[in-house]
């Protein structure tokens, strides 16, 4: 029966679940891999920890959707995985390897309730995911990857940084995906940015990075970046879109989640018309609206773009007289205080839009869930992985 067999992936399932038991067979499966192939722990940083969390995350949503008879987002999910995974070095004899040690684990971990059924659909579903994602890397013919050099590192505010660099050569996506970054002080650990700007075919791009509470990679590129500084780009991933016939937009941006929505207005300027887009702007303090200026001059420029900052706080800490004035002349709308998810509740459903939501996992819950209960169908409310 294969992957039909319900009931064997479900216990397949169940040894990745959260606990003891998920630890410690992922830790072996990663162990058993390492001695058998010294080349692949050189494919991962040295802190294991998050990557184990996310390798057990990934099977127990594999088993869910494969339970569930839905082939064609796994696939198209571990497709998009094998050929992202190049930027790694990853090759055939790799996949290989993975192949024998999981299921040389599984085997080992469920050896209580190992039988042919069982051993017949912890094959397939391995050999599933092995064999979409070393197809997919091996025909694609795109580089894995793409460097950059930094010509500009800006600190409008204290926590937020703006990267500017000039790539190598062009580098292609869609206003509003992200990217994989990695920057030389972490080789190997792979970070996703929005890039603020839509791709350029001279192959300038902009992130926006907010430090993160132990954050290792965003605190670095705060304190160290400076200009010359080598960064690798990676393939863009998201679907996050505006489609300018499906009527007018709600766009909400907490903090640097502003990036890919301000790259989405911005392409939306070739056009000579477009949709209404409401853009609710969200910092805790004032002086943390960092990309004001901006947003003004294009909303000037644009009748279809209105903009409404809003901060929690309506006073700016001490430590901000150290950071430029990022207030934009007077035209803008006026600042609203309060929780941004509060403050965008306050003028209704937003039933009616398209609604695009960027920042911290939080607040983006916190906003899905708010503008659900004022009635916004939840099929029309697009945001990134929680995870991202």
């Amino acid at each position: 029966m294969g992957l039909e067999d319900r009931d064997s992936v479900r216990i397949l399932r169940e040894a990745f679940e959260p606990g003891p038991g998920s630890e410690r067979l992922v830790g072996e499966f990663y162990t058993r891999w390492f001695a058998a192939d010294l080349t692949a722990r050189d494919l991962f940083p040295p802190d294991m920890a998050g990557q184990r969390q996310v390798f057990a995350h990934a099977m127990r949503w594999l088993c869910d959707e494969l339970i569930a008879q839905r082939a064609e987002e796994p696939v198209a999910f571990l497709a998009q995985l094998g050929r992202d995974h190049r930027k790694y070095g990853v090759t055939p004899e790799h996949y290989a390897g993975l192949q024998d040690a999981l299921l040389a684990t599984v085997r080992t971990t469920l050896t209580d309730r190992w039988d042919a059924r069982l051993e017949e659909a912890a094959t397939d579903v391995v050999t599933l995911a092995v064999g979409v994602m070393s197809g997919a890397g091996e025909a694609e013919t795109a580089p894995p990857f793409c460097d950059g050099t930094v010509l500009e590192h800006l600190r409008p505010t204290r926590d937020v940084s703006v990267i500017r660099l000039k790539m190598d050569h062009h580098i292609d996506y869609h206003a509003g995906q992200y990217v994989s970054v990695q920057v030389p002080q972490w080789p190997r650990r792979w970070r996703f940015l929005s890039p603020a700007i839509p791709a350029d075919p001279q192959g300038y791009v902009e992130f926006h990075v907010r430090s993160v509470a132990g954050g290792m990679v965003s605190t670095t590129i705060l304190g160290e970046t400076r200009p010359g500084d080598r960064w690798r780009l990676a393939a863009p991933h998201g679907a996050m879109h505006v489609d300018r016939e499906a009527g007018d937009v709600l766009m909400v941006a907490g903090s640097t989640g502003l990036a890919p929505l301000r790259a989405l207005i911005m392409d939306m300027c070739r056009f000579a018309a477009n949709p209404r887009v409401h853009l609710f702007f969200g910092a805790k303090y004032p002086c943390e609206l960092y990309d004001l200026p901006t947003l003004w001059e294009v909303a000037s420029m644009n009748p279809w773009l209105s903009v409404t900052p809003v901060s929690e706080f309506d006073f700016d800490p001490p430590w901000a007289a150290e950071y430029p004035d990022n207030r934009p002349p007077r035209g803008l709308h006026v600042r609203q205080t309060g929780r941004l998810d509060e403050v965008v509740t306050r003028y209704g459903s937003w039933g009616d839009r398209q609604i695009l939501v960027c920042g911290r996992p939080e607040m983006v819950a916190a906003t899905r869930s708010a503008l659900i209960a004022k009635g916004a169908p939840a099929e029309r409310i697009q945001h990134d992985p929680l995870g991202n």
